[in-house]
Formats: structure tokens, sequence, C-alpha cells
């Protein structure tokens, strides 16, 4: 039997408002690659999240790297913004919660990333290291 893949790598857009806009691409570019890598997280599998985001100068003394994380966080969960009892999209995080460690850091844009920044989600296997990508 093949073992599960447990790790996802992809590129998101700078930030742009209104932010519900863009936690729909944030969605839209991490489900493209699970399912082309078929990876599926359930909902008892521990994650760990590592986001960078690039942004211009102006932006970098704005924005709040907090705030930024929630948003990719719930474009996981499938929140685009309304009523949290109307699901529009399917979760591809089952619940924000099962995110165990996270690392956020922001930075201006180097020319090759055209302002793309990455997102890493992987399972954290036991004794809190993640998993590594097949």
């Amino acid at each position: 039997m093949a073992k599960r893949r447990l790790r996802i790598h992809f590129r998101i857009p700078p930030y742009k408002s209104p932010r519900n806009e863009w936690r729909r691409e944030i969605y839209d570019a991490a489900k493209a690659i699970m399912e082309s890598r078929s990876v599926k997280y359930p909902d008892t599998d521990k994650l760990e999240i590592s986001i960078i985001l690039y942004l211009p100068e102006s932006a970098c003394n704005i924005h709040d790297l907090d705030n930024r994380a929630k948003d990719i966080l719930d474009a996981l969960h499938g929140r685009m913004g309304g009523s949290k009892a109307i699901r529009r999209v399917e979760r591809l995080v089952p619940n924000d919660r099962q995110f165990a460690k996270m690392s956020v850091s922001k930075a201006h844009p180097p020319k090759q990333s055209h302002g793309l920044g990455h997102v890493t989600v992987s399972k954290v296997r036991r004794g809190g290291t993640p998993a590594k990508s097949r």
C-alpha cells in the first residue's frame, strides 16, 4: 500500500482587498495542488503551516502577520466570508484547530517571486517533527 502524501506547497498572490477575494484565490491554489497530488487531511491529523508573505515596502509596515495568517487559515477551512452556517465550498482542512505549529514571516518580494508568497502545510509526526515530502 502506498504511503499517504502528507505535504503540500503552493504559491499565494500578494494581499489584496477585499480580503474575501484574496481568501478565494488562496483556497483555489491550495485546492488545485491538493487535487493534483491526491492529498487529504482528515480531522485526526495534527498539522504544521509555514507562510511567507511577500509585500511591497509600504504594505509591510501596515499588515499584521496574525491577520494575514488568519485569512490563510480561514481559506484552508473554506471560509470565504458570509454566514458560517452556510458552507459554500468544501473544507480543505477540516478544522483550523488542527494546526499545532505555525511559522509566519513577511518580506519584500525578490524579483524572481513575481510577488507570490509561499505556503507549506504538512502533517506533524509523533515527536513534533513535520512529515517529509515524497
